[in-house]
């Protein structure tokens, strides 16, 4: 087993399921002390178990993302805990689908300050701390749909998406002068339930996306994970600005 991650702090937001939980049991098996953030407590306490389960070390902190007051306090709380905070994974997210001309602003405005003001919110409090303690690094959940592909439906989470690409490669040339290191992740569709249609199961969604995908599958939790861990890594050092798709080949 690697260990790239040992005596480092990892704090990973949207950490109760899907790739938030993947991503934070996968930084664990790799020496981290994983802090998994989000808004409900149980499914936060449940990937809490299953770290510790394994031999691994984390906590768990309650918070809204689009809050600044919670995101301040989720920083400041894992580093009294843990001593410290190198790597962040901004994961926490919303989808809502409906047509742009009928989409009332409420659900516009979910969108936005989850997957967008929440990545905003986050940053400034982890870069914060990072510059003032030799650096870290951070990696951003964006989406292939948004600065990739764009689909009819689902404009307002492509627009939110599309954000967040545009925003991580901006705050990576302010940062990487001081040490602080961002990139992105842009997943398509996989294996959770937020690529689930209305209505659809995984058999469903796998039949529809032997033809929709040219890679013929969803992408698995594991990929997805691998992909954070090494934009984290010590090999990825000289990635800086990165917007790494995920996607099957769907936006190629």
């Amino acid at each position: 087993m690697s260990a790239r991650f040992t005596g480092k702090v990892a704090l990973v937001t949207g950490g109760g399921s899907g790739i938030g939980r993947a991503t934070a049991l996968a930084f664990a098996r790799e020496g981290a002390i994983v802090v998994v953030a989000g808004r409900g407590a149980e499914p936060l306490d449940r990937t809490v178990r299953l770290i510790e389960d394994e031999g691994g070390r984390a906590s768990a902190v309650t918070a809204d993302v689009s809050s600044s007051e919670d995101t301040a306090r989720l920083v400041s709380t894992t580093v009294e805990r843990h001593g410290g905070l190198h790597v962040a994974f901004n994961n926490a997210g919303v989808l809502e689908s409906g047509p742009i001309a009928d989409m009332d602003e409420a659900a516009w405005d979910r969108q936005l300050s989850v997957n967008v003001t929440g990545v905003f919110l986050c940053m400034r409090h982890e870069i914060a701390h990072m510059r003032a303690n030799g650096g870290g690094v951070i990696v951003n959940t964006a989406s292939n749909l948004g600065a990739h592909l764009r689909v009819p439906f689902l404009g307002a989470y492509a627009a939110s998406k599309a954000a967040v690409s545009a925003l991580t490669r901006a705050a990576a040339k302010e940062c990487i002068g001081d040490g602080v290191r961002i990139n992105a992740i842009s997943p398509g569709p996989i294996e959770t339930s937020m690529s689930l249609r209305p209505g659809e199961t995984e058999a469903d969604r796998a039949e529809r996306l032997k033809s929709a995908l040219p890679i013929g599958r969803p992408g698995t939790l594991a990929e997805a994970a691998a992909a954070v861990l090494w934009l984290a890594s010590p090999e990825a050092g000289f990635t800086v600005g990165h917007d790494l798709v995920l996607d099957g080949g769907a936006s190629a």
